[in-house]
């Protein structure tokens, strides 16, 4: 991530050589400020259909939301078994621009999850939580970040 300095300088920046990760997987409406997410140590089929059934519980009553999607293999498996309030849509490929969740991954990556150094597997986690908590608790944000003119006339 960018961060700001004085010009002509490098700016000094944690770096871990370990790797371990996690995946948080998330969706949000813009419309209503709010979303729903998981944070899973694999993303594969199984993940997705834990995702798109967390999804599912957060549409609200009676309404039938649409999930847009990239191309990932499990996004469009036959395998997932789709909520009846949930339709997905998946986008065409190389186009991150048209998903609003993208904008959602831009920001916490600069706002809360880059240049840091995690002390074990449970800080990594916890701090995907703290970091989707954050804006989820703030529906404003999440409706400035992800709103599209286009999808909401």
């Amino acid at each position: 991530m960018r961060i700001w300095a004085k010009q002509g300088t490098r700016p000094r920046l944690p770096a871990d050589q370990r790797y371990d990760n996690t995946y948080l997987f998330g969706a949000i409406c813009p419309k209503r400020g709010t979303g729903a997410a998981l944070v899973l140590p694999k993303a594969n089929t199984e993940a997705m259909q834990l995702h798109l059934d967390e999804i599912s519980k957060y549409v609200a009553h009676k309404a039938h939301a649409v999930v847009l999607m990239d191309r990932a293999g499990w996004h469009s498996t036959s395998k997932l078994i789709l909520p009846k309030n949930l339709t997905i849509i998946l986008l065409p490929s190389k186009s991150p621009e048209l998903n609003p969740v993208e904008n959602i991954w831009q920001y916490l990556r600069s706002n809360y999850l880059s240049n840091r150094i995690f002390n074990d597997y449970n800080a990594i986690v916890e701090a995907a939580c703290d970091a989707w908590n954050a804006p989820i608790e703030k529906p404003k944000t999440i409706k400035s970040i992800g709103m599209r003119e286009w999808a909401h006339p």
